[in-house]
């Protein structure tokens, strides 16, 4: 079969052939769909983040995949069911973390991340994975079942911070997305229905299509070159909530002053070594006299992932044909890795759903 790697010494995806995968005992063999591209492919591809699994020189890419049961082995599904397979893997052996149903939790270390580091992506003709880690989706969403991955990080990061604020009576009413890339753009129209006034933050100046996509939503878009972080209060209101998906390490603390009292920053950006000075005295008050909190968040659990098929379910056709700007075909699969001002959300789509 084909499939899409990266090798230690490369800058580039390319195309190889490997064996297809023969099931195991508890796994189904799954035809691959559509795999999304994200940032942390870059990341892989770049050679800043992941690596390839225990004594190979390539990691096949993706994590963010959908696709259809081809053999169901000795598992639950039935042949055709769509499926989306969720990312981590216990290193060797299971541990606290997986037994327990928490691979989201598990520490460095603890875990392989299919298509980061440790162990093969899903960016191929064929995948296997045991069904634990398989959730089933309806057909009606199959063309964009390789969403779900990433909704599922928003799942985790929504549910965590509200737990922060559960400890008290908390009716949030304005939310902030820090970052106008896919998954900031995909979390603003999941935040839709749970807040009365949404904002999106993006360095983009107009026209742009992320900014269009934004107001389409509802939305209020706030350019950073014009208003920081730290200004928002003033420009616009103060946040109940804030989501940060940009790994621009100062905005973990100009939060503190967005949010509003009682409010909580969820955490998902991932930045490089950085220091920076900043009044830490004044930044830990804020946190203690207004009861705010800033809650970290990576990766997602199962339970995240079947909410997110939830809440794609719920997306309108409009607003994911406006996010995915491109699903290219394996024969030029290069256009899916190209990023500039006109992509939003690509995918490299292995064979197109046919209803059985």
């Amino acid at each position: 079969m084909k499939a899409i790697a990266v090798y230690e010494d490369g800058t580039e995806p390319v195309v190889i052939e490997k064996p297809r995968p023969e099931p195991g005992a508890g796994e189904a063999l799954v035809r691959t769909l559509r795999v999304g591209v994200d940032g942390t492919d870059h990341e892989v591809i770049a050679g800043g983040h992941g690596g390839p699994p225990d004594g190979e020189d390539h990691i096949v890419l993706g994590h963010e995949a959908v696709g259809v049961v081809e053999e169901p082995n000795d598992t639950p599904f039935e042949v055709g069911d769509v499926v989306v397979p969720t990312v981590r893997r216990p290193p060797n052996g299971a541990n606290e973390y997986f037994a327990r149903g928490e691979p989201d939790m598990a520490p460095d270390g603890e875990y392989h991340e299919r298509g980061i580091v440790g162990a093969h992506g899903f960016m191929a003709e064929y995948f296997t994975s045991p069904a634990e880690f398989l959730v089933e989706i309806p057909s009606e969403i199959a063309e964009w079942g390789f969403l779900v991955e990433p909704a599922s990080i928003t799942e985790k990061a929504i549910e965590h911070a509200f737990a922060s604020r559960s400890a008290f009576h908390w009716e949030p009413d304005s939310a902030l997305v820090l970052g106008n890339g896919s998954l900031g753009l995909l979390t603003v129209a999941m935040l839709d229905s749970k807040f009365d006034r949404l904002y999106c933050l993006g360095r983009r100046e107009r026209p742009d299509p992320t900014i269009d996509v934004i107001e389409s939503l509802g939305a209020t878009y706030v350019n950073s070159n014009e208003v920081s972080v730290s200004d928002v209060p003033d420009r616009h209101e103060p946040m109940d909530f804030v989501y940060e998906a940009t790994g621009y390490a100062p905005h973990a603390f100009e939060t503190i002053e967005a949010l509003a009292p009682n409010g909580v920053t969820a955490l998902l950006g991932v930045p490089a070594d950085w220091t920076f000075e900043v009044d830490g005295g004044r930044l830990h008050r804020e946190i203690v006299l207004h009861n705010k909190a800033l809650v970290g968040s990576v990766n997602s659990g199962y339970e995240h992932f079947e909410a997110a098929v939830d809440s794609l379910s719920g997306l309108s056709e409009a607003f994911l044909s406006k996010l995915v700007t491109g699903v290219h075909p394996l024969a030029e699969f290069e256009a899916a890795f190209v990023d500039d001002d006109t992509t939003i959300k690509t995918a490299v789509e292995f064979a197109a759903y046919e209803e059985r």
